[in-house]
């Protein structure tokens, strides 16, 4: 399709050092896999990056704004152990293949080495360190203000026509509200901040979930330490998160769960009394119809009884994230008191902005979906 062009002449004019104001027509905030896949998408179009050569006599422009240090996304912060064979949610960016030759490399290295090839490959121009703070309107614009995550002095208002939040859930952990959880005396992390077995090594440990992160921490965990692991319903494992490590846990018995537990004491946890015939119990297998928790489904392993109480030194919560949309609140895009509401990643209450790649129901990872999305909103944008 046509690049749109800008309805008026930009500014060229430098504001005074450390207060800057730039008009672009698509700001794309977050440079994880759906940034990146938007942005591709965008240059396919015919828009400029910020920064490339040229970019001030464009007829249109684009800026990918990122607070990560360096390329990667989320998955740079990744724990060291999750290789690329339990990462399956690592999909080949639009241009590029995925080429990991080794499938037991580290995810938290491969995935950000290839995204940093991905951006020098099609000169996307990632602006980084930096801090989108608010996203406020501005006539017809979208008034993106930024600053740099390390000069903190240094701060540029991108004035866009059109807005792309490409920022994942990464930044907003899910804590489940429990009886008893601030009673709790051991250590309690969430899988994100989880790193290697080693730290917790002095357990017993509880793991709560049961998506594939919650798995693979089971898995390395249980060779090191005790570790009791808790699910919502019955376990499923998904094929594609059967590891060796996660056969080896399997095969010693590691690999099965109990129901939520009641409540939270000061050294444990304590499970409601087992009635028979429960849903996922041992000889029964998996409930019907029961998922983890990223609904993947798969093989179930179901649920077992135990004791009443269990000690516990932490409690691992990997029980999920939600939508990192904190920036987008000034634009009041959400019904009073209820959702974020999506057609086709498009904000139904301003079509102009795009929620990709994140949990609040709008395109995801990089698709045909993503791409559709993206020629949706420069078609809605006109000359």
């Amino acid at each position: 399709m046509d690049a749109p062009t800008p309805t008026r002449r930009r500014d060229r004019r430098r504001p005074p050092a450390g207060q800057r104001t730039v008009d672009v027509d698509v700001a794309v905030i977050g440079a994880g896999q759906a940034g990146l896949c938007a942005a591709h998408h965008l240059r396919r179009a015919g828009l400029a990056a910020i920064g490339s050569l040229g970019w001030q006599d464009a007829a249109a422009t684009f800026v990918v704004l990122d607070d990560s240090p360096a390329p990667g996304g989320a998955w740079q912060l990744r724990w060291p152990g999750l290789t690329m064979a339990a990462a399956h949610r690592a999909h080949t960016l639009p241009g590029m293949p995925l080429s990991v030759p080794d499938a037991e490399a580290s995810a938290a290295s491969a995935v950000p080495a290839y995204f940093a090839q991905y951006e020098d490959a099609f000169a996307l121009h990632v602006q980084r360190p930096v801090h989108v703070r608010a996203v406020r309107r501005d006539g017809d614009r979208f008034a993106v203000e930024s600053r740099h995550v390390r000069l903190p002095d240094e701060q540029v208002t991108f004035r866009a026509r059109a807005l792309i939040s490409a920022t994942g859930s990464w930044g907003k952990p899910f804590w489940p509200v429990y009886p008893g959880r601030d009673s709790f005396i051991g250590r309690q992390l969430h899988a994100r901040d989880y790193r290697t077995p080693a730290e917790l090594a002095d357990g017993p440990v509880v793991v709560v979930g049961g998506g594939a992160s919650a798995v693979h921490i089971v898995a390395e965990l249980s060779a090191v330490t005790p570790t009791c692991w808790v699910t919502r319903n019955p376990p499923r494992i998904d094929p594609r998160d059967r590891t060796p490590a996660v056969e080896a846990a399997a095969a010693a018995g590691a690999m099965v769960a109990r129901p939520m537990f009641e409540r939270i004491g000061a050294r444990g946890v304590w499970f409601a009394p087992w009635e028979p015939g429960d849903a996922g119990a041992a000889d029964g297998g998996a409930a019907d119809g029961g998922t983890d928790d990223d609904g993947t489904g798969g093989a179930g392993t179901g649920w077992v009884d135990g004791p009443p109480f269990v000690a516990a030194g932490a409690i691992v919560w990997a029980t999920g994230f939600r939508p990192s949309l904190g920036h987008l609140a000034p634009l009041h895009l959400r019904t009073p008191g209820g959702p974020l509401h999506l057609d086709g990643g498009a904000v139904v209450a301003e079509p102009r902005v795009l929620v990709i790649g994140s949990a609040a129901g709008g395109a995801q990872g990089c698709g045909a979906e993503t791409s559709e999305a993206v020629r949706d909103l420069l078609a809605r944008l006109g000359p």
